[in-house]
C-alpha cells in the first residue's frame, strides 16, 4: 500500500513538472514527409529527385531541392534499462529516479499530442506498451519499472539492444534511461533515430567513502566479498570508473548522441531541459 501511495505521489509531481518542460514545443524537428518547410538548399547525388522544387530550379538556373518538417506528431520512445546495479543507496533512490525522469518525459509526449511507446529491459523480460496517447498506458508502465524487483539481476545490453531496434519500426525520437556502468553501443539505434542518453547516479557511486574491513555484496549477483575497502581501493576504482565513462562520452559524440547525467539529489527538469 505505502508504495502505491509514494508511485502516485511521484506521477503527480512529474505531471506537475512538465508544464514547465518544453511548454507545449515539439521534442525536435525531424525531416521528412510533412507541410513545415524547413529549409531549400542545392540538389545533392542520391536526393530524391521527386523533392526538385522545379519553380527555384527554373529561376536560379541550378536544381534545388525543398526540405520539410516531418508531420508534427512524432514517435517518442522512453527506455528504461534495468537491473542490479540500480539497486544502490537508501531507499532505492536511482530506480525511483528512473521512474521519475520516463514518468516527465511520458506526460511531455502526451501533452505535446506524439505517440509514445514505453519499453523497460529487465534480466528476465521485457515490458512495452502499445504507440499510445492514452494516461492509462503511461500510468501502467510508470508503475512497472517503479515496481519492478531489480536486485540480484544482471542485464544482457547487447541483446536489450537489438530488440529495440526491431520494435522501432518509425523513426523514432528515443531517451535511454540508466545508469550506463555496463559498456553499452548505441550505434545501431544512432543510424536510424535520435538517441538521448540519461545517466542516473548517486554520488556515493563516484566518490565512495573508505569503508575499512567490509563485506561487500553485489546487486547484480549477489555474490559477497570480504574485503578491505581504504584509500587505495577507492583510487583504483575511481580511475576504472573515469575511464569507463571517458568511453562512454566518446562513444556518443561518435554517433550524435546527446546526454546528460542526473544525481539522485539533484532537481531533474533543469537537466532535462537544458537537453533541449
Amino acid at each position: 500500500m505505502q508504495n502505491s501511495i509514494t508511485l502516485k505521489v511521484l506521477q503527480l509531481k512529474a505531471k506537475k513538472q512538465l508544464y514547465t518542460l518544453l511548454s507545449g514545443n515539439n521534442l525536435s524537428k525531424l525531416h521528412g514527409d510533412g507541410y513545415d518547410f524547413a529549409e531549400l538548399r542545392e540538389y545533392q547525388i542520391g536526393d530524391d529527385i521527386r523533392k526538385i522544387n522545379w519553380t527555384i530550379t527554373a529561376k536560379l538556373g541550378k536544381p534545388y531541392i525543398k526540405e520539410l518538417h516531418a508531420n508534427r506528431e512524432l514517435s517518442v520512445v522512453v527506455c528504461a534499462m534495468m537491473d542490479g546495479s540500480l539497486y544502490f543507496g537508501e531507499g532505492n533512490e536511482k530506480q525511483k529516479r528512473l521512474t521519475e525522469i520516463a514518468t516527465i518525459l511520458a506526460y511531455a509526449s502526451q501533452y505535446n499530442s506524439d505517440l509514445f511507446t514505453g519499453i523497460s529491459y529487465h534480466a528476465n523480460s521485457t515490458y512495452a506498451t502499445p504507440p499510445t496517447k492514452q494516461i492509462y498506458h503511461i500510468e501502467e508502465f510508470s508503475k512497472k519499472i517503479y515496481s519492478e524487483s531489480v536486485l540480484g539481476t544482471s542485464l544482457d545490453y547487447s541483446s536489450s539492444i537489438r530488440d529495440m531496434f526491431k520494435r522501432i519500426h518509425k523513426p523514432s525520437f528515443i531517451f535511454i534511461i540508466g545508469d550506463f556502468l555496463e559498456e553499452i553501443d548505441l550505434s545501431l539505434l544512432a543510424q536510424k533515430h535520435e538517441v538521448v542518453a540519461i545517466i542516473i547516479r548517486d554520488r556515493v557511486e563516484e566518490s565512495p567513502h573508505r569503508l575499512g574491513e567490509v563485506s561487500l555484496h553485489s546487486p547484480k549477483s549477489n555474490m559477497r566479498l570480504d574485503t578491505y575497502f581504504g584509500k587505495r581501493s577507492i583510487d583504483r576504482y575511481i580511475a576504472r570508473l573515469k575511464e569507463h565513462d571517458k568511453r562512454l562520452h566518446q562513444h556518443f559524440l561518435s554517433y550524435n548522441i546527446r546526454s546528460t547525467k542526473i544525481y539522485t539529489h539533484e532537481e531533474i527538469l533543469p537537466k532535462l531541459i537544458s537537453l533541449f
